[in-house]
């Protein structure tokens, strides 16, 4: 198997601050969540094990109490999540009220199908009970059989909020539209990934707007943790059946999930169980299986018993024993109850095992978005644990086989979700135009020498950690919703835009491409299909925020890794990264950050981990696959040549040795030619 090469690696403060309660029993996320628990419509953007459940007792317990809403129904994807929201006493925190759900409204709980359950929504909305917890799918069927006015004055509260989607056909999206338009009831929508595995849009832009949005990074949740410090990311590529190399990868020493693969995914071998026990015999000899739990007793070749839960087994019995082991309530913090757990379909969404340190899978899955859940399983805090990885294992495409473009989709995914991880896990960019009268801001670092008005700055809040950012150029946004989407929405951008097929294969193999084709052109696009009633100026905006926050984390990334002689400390990498490539350049300004591929940094570390010849096959494959230009295209490359004659005194050159300035003439001579053609209204 080839060797290991994480493509994110990321080490935290450990300062405790995200760990730590206030007066009222609120860590930091809460509290800040609580300050807007005003807001008739709120949206927590959260990463796992920050407390949103948590959060969400608390603001529902004040609607209830003191802002006259009548009850809280709490909507989750899946009964197991319903535990979440179990009775807590908060008074004992300092809180005033405790937050309870009688046992026959936490209808996750109850027996039955959803007929009878949808006919417990209807009597609960008639009772004087203030709290109720369903499913998703129950609250779909229970709008259908009441209608939306008999929610009226009534929270309803949304858990793993990426499972509604814009589209017409999500039914549970379209009936939060509907609540929405009719504005009697409250909702509190709360996810740690705002965004889909299908890159649909979660919400409408006219319903997004009406959200206050509550942002706690991902930085700032494992900046504050006390324990752990350090956490990888990789992909990972081997050959064969993946079931031989497992143990290059595997360690049974870590706490561990393993994800294996889809009966019907490449990597399958087409018999899971078959694959669990290939698992098991690699692992050591097996002993018995626990009477109690049903884990697998495996002694491995150093002598110790490991304890594994094989999630996998079709038995219901067997497997609801297991299943019901792993939620003991007794054995949360005991880290020996068990060592390895592998899993399909389960231990995703929701599933709370503070104690995991390497979360594995086999195969690439369904979506970014279960990427980015999976990966919660192994970042919450717990004691003695330091580091925690994700390692996604992927079967290498065969240079000889017809498919090799097919093959390379799992590649083209598992990449993309190590892009969005690492800018999820970075901190927060603020980016200001730089100006004659830009001045240092308030409360941030700014480096060796401090703030030098004669140039771009890049300053740093460690206590927020928020970046800010100065660049010459930057177009600033003219309307409330860009500055929304500027503030809140540039992972969300990023997301669509690594998550484009067409812009991973060209960013990463094809050899000709001239960068603003993706960071001008693709980036572009891609924002006025998401925001379609932005102005011009405000795509504009938005794509300028969202190219540098990419490229800017890429950039810092190399600038560590090539600055050998003056080794970064640790918990600071990415910031001296960042401030190291800001002075490497005379001054930060847009179009130098359009000019740099987004992939670069991604493409060397997939040279380093996969076969040479491979990779030549799927660059030749990609190079070929180049779109002629569209008549949207050479309307956007006419008005770049505008701008660039305004600046130059000259038009773009066809023989220009800047391939950029090529592609803008090329560009604009194809705008001619489709105006003459009548392609324009």
């Amino acid at each position: 198997m080839t060797k290991s090469i994480p493509s994110v690696s990321v080490t935290y403060a450990q300062n405790g601050a995200s760990t730590t309660s206030n007066e009222l029993g609120m860590r930091a996320m809460q509290e800040r969540a609580y300050e807007r628990r005003g807001e008739q419509y709120l949206l927590i953007k959260s990463p796992p094990a920050s407390g949103k459940s948590r959060a969400l007792m608390f603001i529902a317990l004040d609607k209830l109490h003191n802002q006259g809403l009548k009850q809280a129904i709490v909507v989750v994807p899946e009964k197991s999540i319903g535990s979440s929201f179990n009775n807590e006493p908060l008074s004992d925190y300092g809180f005033d009220y405790d937050w309870t759900v009688e046992p026959q409204w936490n209808l996750c709980d109850v027996p039955g199908g959803d007929d009878g359950k949808v006919g417990a929504v209807g009597k609960f909305l008639e009772s004087g009970d203030r709290t109720l917890i369903c499913t998703h799918a129950t609250f779909r069927f229970a709008v259908d059989k009441y209608g939306i006015e008999v929610f009226d004055d009534r929270l309803i509260a949304v858990d793993e909020f990426h499972h509604v989607s814009a589209n017409p056909e999500n039914k549970l999206g379209a009936h939060l539209g509907q609540l929405i338009a009719r504005d009697r009831v409250h909702v509190v929508a709360m996810t740690g990934s705002y965004f889909r595995g299908d890159a649909e849009a979660v919400l409408s832009p006219e319903d997004e707007s009406k959200f206050d949005t509550v942002t706690y990074t991902y930085y700032e949740q494992l900046n504050g943790y006390e324990h752990l410090k350090t956490l990888n990311i990789g992909y990972f590529f081997y050959t064969g059946s993946y079931a031989d190399d497992i143990l290059a990868v595997l360690n049974p020493t870590e706490k561990t999930i393993l994800h294996i693969p889809n009966v019907n995914a490449r990597e399958s071998t087409g018999d899971k169980h078959k694959e669990v026990d290939h698992i098991i015999d690699a692992l050591g000899t097996w002993q018995e299986t626990d009477a109690v739990t049903g884990f697998h007793l495996v002694k491995t070749p150093a002598g110790k018993v490991i304890k594994i839960a094989d999630l996998v087994e079709d038995d219901p019995t067997k497997r609801e024993r297991v299943s019901a082991a792993l939620k003991d309530a007794k054995q949360k913090n005991n880290r020996d109850h068990v060592d390895l757990i592998i899993a399909l379909g389960m231990a995703k969404e929701g599933f709370d095992w503070i104690w995991c340190e390497h979360a594995l899978t086999v195969g690439y899955r369904a979506s970014l978005t279960e990427i980015v859940q999976i990966i919660g399983r192994a970042t919450r805090d717990a004691k003695g644990k330091t580091h925690a990885r994700f390692t996604n294992l992927i079967a290498e495409p065969d240079a000889s086989e017809g498919a090799v473009t097919e093959a390379i989709n799992d590649t083209l995914k598992a990449i993309a979700a190590s892009l969005l991880m690492e800018q999820v896990l970075a901190p927060r960019f603020n980016f200001t135009p730089k100006t004659p009268t830009t001045t240092a801001e308030p409360g941030f670092e700014y480096g060796e020498g401090g703030y030098d008005p004669e140039k771009t700055n890049v300053g740093f809040n460690e206590d927020s950690g928020q970046f800010q950012i100065e660049i010459k150029g930057l177009a600033e946004p003219k309307t409330k919703e860009a500055e929304r989407i500027c503030q809140e929405d540039l992972n969300e951008v990023i997301t669509a835009f690594v998550q484009d097929k067409p812009v991973v294969e060209r960013g990463l193999f094809d050899e000709e491409l001239v960068p603003e084709e993706l960071t001008v052109m693709r980036m572009g696009k891609i924002i006025k299909d998401r925001y379609p009633e932005l102005e011009e100026g405000d795509v504009e905006a938005v794509r300028q925020r969202a190219v540098a926050a990419m490229n800017l984390t890429q950039q810092a990334k190399k600038a560590v890794l090539d600055d050998e002689e003056n080794e970064p400390s640790a918990n600071t990498a990415l910031i001296d990264g960042v401030r190291k490539f800001a002075m490497d350049v005379r001054d930060l300004d847009i179009d130098l950050i359009d000019s740099i591929n987004p992939f670069g940094e991604a493409y060397n570390i997939l040279a380093k981990s996969m076969n040479e010849e491979s990779l030549r096959q799927v660059a030749s494959v990609i190079s070929a696959k180049r779109s002629p230009i569209t008549p949207d295209d050479a309307k956007v490359w006419a008005k770049r040549a505008v701008r660039f004659k305004a600046e130059n005194g000259r038009v773009p050159s066809m023989t220009a040795a800047d391939p950029y300035e090529k592609l803008m003439a090329e560009g604009a001579t194809a705008f001619m030619k489709f105006r003459k053609e009548g392609k324009y209204e």
